[in-house]
């Protein structure tokens, strides 16, 4: 594997000698996020697949340290045997996803609200800068607190700091039962009760809100999900289809997603029903709302949608959408910028991972 460390640094090396952008990439799963590349930025591919496997996993220490290349298909797949997960349910998006392009990502599943974000799974991670050097970030365990918000720093940043050669996740048991429920309501009600839910000792785990219908995910001890579905209510959902919806969900395969530009959402839980012309799914306990938008109407209402979820106290992100001239990502605020234009400087001086992705 040292050998394809090497080649890894070789091919950075001659990016940086020629003044020409490397395009960071696994199993090219999340191409189409962010900010869509130029003739400019999209420079050669450095592909990350031929470095995989699992570096260090020991189930009693529910922590996994796996090379960027290795498919989350395998990772998944050997956690499960052991009866663990990755909590935060990263989208999957076709077989090829690989872990270096879950952290690079950021992005999380259904499961996110309750169980936290792909930064707060982060132990430690190894980078290779922009001057072709392998820096190490954080630890094994959560105790080893050296240069660990460092290494969370990773999660979501597309890439843009560096080549993510390892990452040490930590892993959490798989619920001994889950049930879903189904509740016939409208948003502001769904919204409402939610936010009452979450201030209560139940074992919500996962919910969504579509079409006048709110759908819960509850998982923990078998005892607190019986509990739970007698004080709740609702419809039970059989296992098999709810297993389908939420993977569904997860991996954007739900009927909902198909057609039209995708806009994410994110805001406080609290927030109210935000008005906007277009179709909404809300996840999250109403902190994640997507809203789907003709695709000819999206780079015009751009400016709307952002001014309407900012005064919300949110961020829009346009997520999935042929025409990105808005601008993927919700505008920084000038505090928020300098420090990521400082970063950028201090691990890419030379600016040759993934320029403008972000």
């Amino acid at each position: 594997m040292q050998a394809i460390v090497e080649q890894f640094r070789n091919q950075v090396l001659a990016a940086v000698e020629a003044a020409t952008p490397l395009r960071v990439r696994g199993g090219g799963t999340k191409d189409w996020y962010g900010n869509a590349a130029t003739a400019a930025s999209a420079g050669a591919v450095l592909d990350t697949r031929a470095y995989t496997g699992v570096v260090d996993y020991e189930p009693t220490e529910l922590v996994i340290t796996v090379r960027c290349g290795t498919p989350l298909a395998e990772v998944e797949a050997l956690l499960a045997a052991n009866a663990q997960m990755l909590a935060f349910e990263p989208p999957r998006y076709g077989e090829a996803s690989t872990m270096g392009g879950v952290v690079a990502s950021g992005l999380a599943g259904p499961r996110r609200a309750s169980a936290g974000g792909v930064r707060d799974f982060v132990l430690g991670a190894k980078l290779m800068d922009g001057k072709g050097e392998v820096l190490s970030f954080g630890g094994q365990v959560m105790k080893n607190v050296a240069g660990y918000d460092v290494s969370r720093l990773l999660a979501g940043s597309m890439g843009t700091l560096g080549l993510i050669l390892e990452v040490s996740l930590k892993v959490l048991p798989l619920p001994v039962c889950e049930a879903t429920l189904r509740f016939g309501m409208s948003e502001i009600e769904a919204l409402r009760r939610l936010n009452e839910w979450a201030g209560q000792p139940l074992p919500v785990s996962a919910s969504c809100w579509h079409q006048d219908v709110l759908t819960l995910r509850l998982s923990g001890a078998e005892a607190a999900v019986r509990a739970a579905l007698l004080r709740m209510g609702g419809g039970r959902v059989d296992d098999a289809e709810a297993a389908l919806f939420w993977n569904g969900l997860r991996d954007q395969t739900h009927s909902y997603f198909e057609g039209g530009a995708l806009w994410r959402l994110s805001v406080p839980p609290a927030a109210s029903a935000i008005i906007l012309k277009g179709e909404q799914l809300i996840e999250w306990g109403g902190a994640q709302r997507w809203l789907k938008v003709d695709p000819a109407a999206s780079a015009d209402a751009a400016q709307d949608i952002r001014r309407s979820v900012a005064a919300a106290g949110g961020h829009a992100t346009l997520f999935r959408a042929d025409d990105k001239r808005p601008g993927a990502f919700h505008p920084m605020a000038p505090a928020v910028a300098t420090i990521n234009q400082r970063l950028k400087q201090a691990f890419d001086p030379a600016g040759i991972f993934n320029p403008g992705r972000m």
